[in-house]
């Protein structure tokens, strides 16, 4: 099925303010980094938040999972992967892989989005422009 085994990559540095006073990343930070990683691949795919709230749909996180494996460090080279699971229903749900430039796997996660009618504030299930996109 054509995008839904898509993976983005995103490389950024990490920042000082990022860090604990021992130069590790705050372990908090993750989410964030799992954020730009999806926010990318939606972007990739021709999507955006703004675009899909403007349209009347928003996209909370219910679920988030973490694994950490070995520290991020300031100022190291680090890569967010983030891939599809599977075909969104009412919920979309990604997996992310975080190394760092030796491709030393640091943390991987896992997160679930429920597609929400703004108006109606209630689940609803991914819009067609989703899912055609995703299966071409």
């Amino acid at each position: 099925m054509g995008n839904l085994t898509k993976t983005t990559e995103i490389e950024f540095r990490v920042r000082y303010n990022e860090t604990d006073q021992m130069g590790v990343v705050y372990h908090g930070n993750y989410a964030q980094y799992f954020e730009m990683g999806r926010t990318d691949w939606l972007r990739e795919m021709g999507f955006s938040y703004r675009a899909m709230e403007d349209g009347g749909v928003m996209l909370p996180v219910i679920s988030l999972r973490l694994n950490y494996k070995k520290s991020a460090r300031y100022d190291d080279l680090i890569k967010v992967k983030t891939r599809l699971v599977k075909l969104p229903t009412a919920k979309i749900e990604f997996d992310y892989e975080i190394v760092n430039e030796n491709n030393e796997i640091l943390t991987t996660g896992n997160s679930v989005l429920v597609f929400i009618d703004i108006k109606k504030n209630r689940p609803t299930k991914c819009p067609d422009y989703i899912l055609d996109k995703l299966q071409n």
